[in-house]
């Protein structure tokens, strides 16, 4: 996999289907740089989180087409697609059948009901909720503030929580006068409670405060037909100890081998094995249990898998991920580059380069990508007592960030059991953005990427030097920081795009990097100085050289191709 390249983007990132994309690849003989399209789960049904709440893993056929798949083939292009282990959408057929029958259905024990999760482990709440034992609960890693659980009320009007470790939301719909018979006698109070409630649906304001209401008897009734009229979406957690799971994983293999997918992205799957008195996040030894089934199922279909986790570079998760048999991605590399180039230090990327190289990790690596920018990843840990050091220190770290945010990032973060944040999980922004819209730097950060060790994944925006979408943030609303770094492209847009010279050096760059067999050989990794490295890749008497300088920002690439010498500058 060290020679080759990965193109990654939504089906719908350049025009207004996997049609456009493939046309954009065909008119710019882009099927010579990319050995890969990851395409990201909009490919699927679904409903959320563009894309990662899926429904089923049919193809999307607004987006798609078996005719689109069959022309990438045309093109000797592979696929990279997403399987989403942890959890599935509210409108997944599973789901919806679990709530028109409720214990007759036959997926009753596909998803994890919250209560009977952690019943005899915890106290039941007045709002019919069980809190789990505090020794517990402060073993969960939340994602959301407050407990992940999702509330659903079932066709007879009972409601119930389940266990909803990532998105959610609830849009409450109006609601008609006759809605209310067999609660209010009277039709002006039907008519009057009914205007109520939708006003203040319409106004966004707390339906739990509407003072009408709350002087009525029948308030509880009330509201349980408002949430019975609800719109749920949510990505709802399966429960891996139920064999229909597997199943289903099985049929979503084949599904995913028969659209051409060779390697397949396990996306939160450290969340799936849940045990009471246990973390919710790589549980070992469970985690490795399940994920060790999955690889047998995925052997049979000539699937290599790529585990999908973020965790601090001082816990050492990547190199056991590694140890285990695994691609791993290099998260770590997209905070580094942007250290050295903005700090003028290239030490915490030599330390990483030089760790790749020794033990021999199959990684692949990205600058920007659908997701925000990881820097968490960094950081250390203490582990037994003892302190890992990270890649960066912590202020250092928080100066990267802060120099993102100032630039208009966004931040993102999680929460620990307590509710309390932990910022630095990501910083959403596009690359050239948090390169300081500087094309040199993007130039630069391309080109040390591409002769990092690993297979290199280019997001499709980076390519047009795509910047903060400040515009799409505010259309997504509340949890749409992610959309900055999603800007779909029209036709027009790329027939502009691809004249550029950055577009242009970054393709003649990315040409070089999947053509060349010296890739698969040996990298040598120099650093004569803080400012300046030197790649050399070897493979046999062929050879590949980067040498840069972080203050200028000037490289040089020379190679050797079918017994010729080439040597080009950049940013000169």
């Amino acid at each position: 996999m060290q020679k080759g390249v990965i193109l990654n983007a939504y089906p719908d990132s350049i025009g207004e289907n996997l049609s456009g994309l493939i046309y954009f690849i065909e008119r710019n003989n882009l099927e010579q740089a990319f050995t890969h399209l990851y395409i990201l789960p909009t490919l699927f049904n679904s409903d959320l989180d563009r894309g990662f709440s899926i429904i089923d893993y049919d193809l999307n056929e607004s987006l798609v087409s078996n005719e689109d798949l069959n022309k990438l083939t045309d093109l000797n292009i592979k696929l990279k697609l997403d399987i989403v282990l942890n959890h599935l959408s509210v409108a997944s057929p599973q789901f919806q059948d679990l709530l028109q029958r409720g214990d007759t259905s036959v997926y009753k024990d596909f998803f994890i009901d919250w209560n009977s999760f952690w019943k005899n482990n915890g106290t039941l709440e007045a709002d019919g909720i069980i809190q789990p034992k505090k020794e517990y609960l402060e073993k969960l890693f939340m994602r959301k503030d407050g407990l992940p659980i999702l509330e659903v009320y079932f066709q007879d009007g009972s409601k119930r929580p389940y266990w909803n470790t990532f998105y959610q939301k609830i849009t409450f719909n109006k609601i008609l006068p006759s809605d209310l018979d067999g609660i209010l006698d009277s039709e002006a109070e039907k008519r009057h409670i009914s205007k109520t409630v939708n006003d203040t649906i319409e106004s966004d304001k707390n339906i739990h405060e509407i003072e009408s209401l709350n002087n009525l008897g029948s308030r509880n009734e009330i509201l349980k037909i408002i949430y019975q009229k609800s719109t749920y979406l949510g990505q709802m957690d399966l429960n891996a100890q139920s064999e229909l799971v597997w199943d289903f994983y099985q049929d979503c293999l084949k599904k995913i081998t028969f659209y051409g997918c060779t390697i397949l992205r396990l996306d939160a799957f450290a969340y799936l094995h849940k045990s009471v008195g246990e973390t919710n996040f790589f549980n070992k030894p469970g985690t490795w249990e399940y994920l060790d089934r999955f690889r047998e199922m995925a052997t049979d279909f000539d699937l290599r898998l790529l585990p999908e986790i973020h965790a601090e570079y001082g816990s050492k998760t990547h190199e056991e991920v590694s140890n285990k048999g695994y691609m791993i991605y290099d998260f770590f590399l997209p905070g580094l580059i942007i250290y050295s180039i903005e700090y003028g230090n290239n030490n915490p990327l030599v330390k990483w380069i030089r760790e790749l190289i020794e033990k021999k990790y199959e990684t692949i690596n990205m600058l920007g990508c659908h997701d925000g920018i990881p820097v968490l990843d960094l950081k250390g840990k203490e582990i037994d007592g003892v302190y890992q050091e990270g890649l960066l220190s912590d202020n250092q770290i928080e100066e990267v960030v802060e120099l993102i945010l100032n630039r208009g990032g966004k931040i993102k973060n999680i929460f620990d059991a307590k509710g309390k944040k932990i910022s630095y999980y990501q910083v959403n922004a596009t690359y050239y953005s948090a390169l300081g819209e500087s094309e040199k730097k993007m130039l630069l950060a391309r080109a040390i990427q591409l002769f990092v060790p690993g297979t290199p994944q280019v997001w499709y925006l980076d390519l047009f030097t795509g910047k903060n979408d400040y515009n799409a943030v505010e259309l997504a609303g509340a949890g749409g920081h992610k959309e900055i770094n999603r800007t779909n492209l029209s036709l027009d847009d790329i027939t502009s795009g691809v004249e550029a010279q950055i577009f242009k050096k970054q393709m003649k760059l990315i040409s070089l990097r999947n053509r060349l067999n010296v890739f698969n050989g040996k990298l040598t990794l120099k650093n004569p100085d803080n400012n300046k490295l030197i790649f050399t890749w070897k493979l046999s008497d062929d050879f590949a050289k980067l040498e840069l300088d972080l203050l200028s920002l000037i490289f040089c690439v020379s190679y050797s191709e079918n017994g010729k010498l080439y040597r080009e500058v950049f940013n000169a």
